[in-house]
């Protein structure tokens, strides 16, 4: 295995046989200098001070850089994707966002992945939407304020609930709403697993959105393993990304079949 630089692994997902805080650690041992995470405490917008701090002193004790975090989305594990898009419960999400700098303040983490929230039913699409875009308007102002970026991301269907970004073109459109509130702080996260699943051609998204991409994470389709086991073509995709000039982070965000283990990388592109 040859981790570099570029790769980050997902801690909320892989070292799953890991309590949380111990997850950093093990990334460290495995090769791995770049951690990112959803945000921690499921259904608790507002986490104690010393959760907060056990969280950060997890990282600095591991010696990871956290290169990316999730703006609270509610209760993941119940099946909850995000509330920027519910009316009622905008100011829980807003309380949540200064927690979320904080963390930023002590850790220099920059890419924030907000997810958008599942349709709820009494409130039309439309309203929905616009309250979408205020509250994004709101979280891209307070992370800009330290050059901090917010990422859009679609998710598969099927296993996500209402949630109404499914395709490229769903977030790409997110982003130009948010462009025209002039907050420009904000991109397209490529997470090859979901674009796959919802049947988009990975290479093509690319191609059309390279200018957009701010983040790319990597699980194959189907099952969400690792990639080699599944349908992707990661040579193509691979291709794709550095003839559109991608240099960015490649975060490993792939639910394993067991253990944690990376020995599968040894022959994957570096």
């Amino acid at each position: 295995m040859r981790p570099t630089e570029r790769y980050v692994v997902n801690c909320s997902i892989l070292f799953g046989e890991l309590p949380l805080l111990e997850r950093p650690a093990a990334a460290r041992a495995a090769g791995f200098g770049q951690v990112e995470f959803w945000w921690p405490w499921p259904g608790v917008p507002v986490p104690t001070d010393a959760e907060v701090d056990a969280f950060c002193q997890a990282l600095e004790d591991a010696r990871v850089q956290l290169t990316g975090l999730n703006f609270y989305a509610g209760d993941m594990p119940a099946g909850e994707r995000g509330m920027l898009s519910d009316p009622a419960r905008s100011l829980e999400f807003r309380d949540s966002v200064g927690v979320l700098v904080r963390i930023a303040e002590r850790t220099g983490v920059k890419a924030f992945n907000a997810l958008y929230g599942q349709r709820v039913d009494g409130v039309s699409p439309a309203e929905q939407d616009r309250v979408a875009t205020q509250n994004l308007v709101y979280a891209a102002r307070q992370v800009g304020a330290f050059g901090g970026t917010v990422l859009i991301e679609p998710l598969a269907r099927g296993l996500n609930g209402a949630y109404p970004l499914e395709t490229a073109a769903d977030a790409i459109a997110v982003i130009d709403r948010m462009r025209m509130e002039g907050v420009e702080n904000t991109t397209f996260l490529f997470d090859s697993f979901h674009l796959a699943s919802n049947g988009e051609d990975l290479a093509k998204v690319v191609h059309a959105h390279a200018a957009e991409i701010g983040h790319v994470q990597l699980a194959d389709a189907p099952g969400r393993d690792h990639p080699g086991t599944g349908d992707i073509d990661f040579a193509a995709l691979f291709g794709a990304l550095d003839a559109a000039g991608y240099a960015g982070r490649i975060a490993l965000e792939y639910k394993p079949a067991g253990a944690t283990d990376f020995t599968w990388m040894e022959n994957f592109p570096t």
